[in-house]
């Protein structure tokens, strides 16, 4: 290990000393730990490919169970103890700060943990930016840290014995730490603030830091800042070809203007009908349309079942496509917008693109006045749960790649089967696969053919369900 920086040595030399005595510690704060972990393995799924950054004794690592966990530190002592309590995982003493050190490490990781180890870097910057080799377009860099609103409790707790003696910290507020990504070339794709109170009481710390701790404006008081970020320098895919998914019931009268109007804005272009049991002609009209326009890649699907979200299933796992968008038949979301999509996936601005019908003026007719205000006031909600700005969560067009269908496939199961929709099993499975989500503006149109399939008052009731469901799997958990 080379020489280090005075300050640097200071801290080996703490680390060396606490080595013995951390367990104990971490043992008199177990709720704390035991919280703080808890929140990390929901970040974090098991089976992942992890590397850690100021691993201490390993227990975050261990706690994840990984298919792949390296972790490494600046005391020989820590790494002496992570190794003998966890011989499956592979620890190495060294300065994160040190380029020799990540050098040795053969990426990349799906994930790259700083677990407070941030309060110790002499340069944050050059440290984020020294990852990017060990990073890939679906690597994600998760960064825990204390508020430094409790700076001062945390004092006085280790004043008094209460806390871990540590050496003076970088402070750094969550804005702080999204600038300093930001210089380093990567991107918050969300952040959170958790752990309100950071002892049991009783098992009512516990129901603070669930129901209480989570809640707007509360939740800036929390002990812990996490944040999931992406490097910048491996986000532009180079995808080919686009699938796009168009779910229909009796929609008879715009199953060719969806074909005449769909741009060719892709080398290859496939045109998936999924036909809902219609009864105004609409497969018929589908097997007309594929025969007139033999230029065009048109495949036509039944569903098994019903719903917009098993049309959409079925469309997604038959398609060939990079890319996989939909769109509704009902054509108020304007084909020609399509490529706007495709350019914000392909230009690496978003993983997870969202229309929006509520950024510009409607068209006359195109949506009635409760709806419009039920859209907005669902969408601030939303927006709240999903740590992600949302204008419009219903908003029939959604597109992302192949790739990252598949993945969100099969953490389905997290969710379960509760969406017939299908617009927010997509949206909760973007965002707990830490997907960068950006909304495209479009101009909603009115109808020019058939009825509107939405009934106010049911879906409302279900969109209720919907706040509750989100609000039970992704905030108090």
């Amino acid at each position: 290990m080379p020489t280090l920086s005075p300050r640097k040595a200071a801290i080996h030399a703490d680390a060396e000393r606490m080595a013995q005595e951390r367990q104990s510690w971490v043992a008199r704060s177990q709720f704390f730990y035991d919280e703080d972990n808890r929140y990390m393995r929901f970040l974090i799924p098991e089976g992942a490919a992890v590397l850690e950054l100021g691993c201490g004794t390993g227990d975050l690592l261990t706690a994840l169970k990984p298919s792949r966990g390296v972790g490494v530190d600046l005391s020989e002592q820590m790494i002496a103890r992570a190794k003998a309590a966890n011989p499956a995982l592979e620890f190495v003493v060294g300065d994160v700060e040190d380029s020799a050190t990540l050098s040795k490490f053969t990426g990349p990781f799906d994930f790259i943990i700083i677990s407070d180890t941030v309060g110790d870097f002499e340069d944050v910057e050059a440290t984020f930016a020294s990852i990017h080799p060990l990073c890939t377009s679906d690597t994600r860099v998760v960064i825990s840290y204390y508020s430094p609103l409790w700076a001062p409790i945390l004092k006085l707790a280790q004043s008094l014995g209460l806390k871990m003696p540590t050496l003076e910290k970088n402070w750094l507020w969550i804005e702080d730490i999204a600038a300093l990504l930001s210089l380093a070339d990567f991107e918050i794709v969300r952040s959170e603030f958790r752990i309100l109170c950071p002892k049991s009481l009783l098992g009512l710390g516990g129901l603070i830091n669930r129901y209480i701790a989570t809640l707007p404006l509360i939740r800036r008081l929390c002990l812990r800042n996490y944040v999931v970020a992406r490097s910048l320098q491996h986000c532009r895919p180079d995808h080919r070809s686009v699938s796009i998914v168009i779910p229909a019931r009796n929609e008879k009268g715009n199953i060719e203007p969806a074909v005449q109007r769909i741009p060719a804005f892709a080398d290859d272009i496939e045109i998936i009908f999924v036909e809902g049991h219609s009864k105004d002609g609409t497969l018929e009209e589908m097997n007309r349309v594929k025969a007139a326009y033999p230029d065009r890649d048109i495949k036509i699907m039944v569903q098994d079942g019903r719903g917009k979200a098993d049309a959409v299933w079925k469309g997604f796992d038959a398609a060939r496509g990079d890319v996989l968008m939909i769109l509704d038949a009902d054509l108020t979301m304007p084909p020609e917008a399509l490529p706007k999509f495709w350019q914000a996936l392909q230009r690496g601005k978003g993983e997870f693109v969202n229309g929006s019908r509520l950024v510009y003026p409607l068209e006359s007719g195109a949506m009635q006045f409760l709806n419009y205000l039920a859209n907005h006031a669902f969408s601030l909600i939303f927006s709240f749960l999903l740590n992600q700005r949302f204008t419009d969560t219903l908003c029939g067009t959604k597109v992302m790649s192949r790739r990252h269908y598949e993945r969100l496939k099969q953490a389905r199961a997290y969710f379960g089967d509760f969406d017939p929709f299908g617009d927010f099993d997509l949206i909760f499975g973007a965002v707990k696969q830490h997907l960068k989500v950006v909304e495209i503006p479009i101009r909603y149109a009115s109808r020019s053919y058939g009825t509107t399939q939405i009934s106010r008052f049911r879906h409302g009731v279900l969109l209720l369900r919907m706040v509750l469901f989100a609000y039970r799997k992704l905030k108090a958990f």
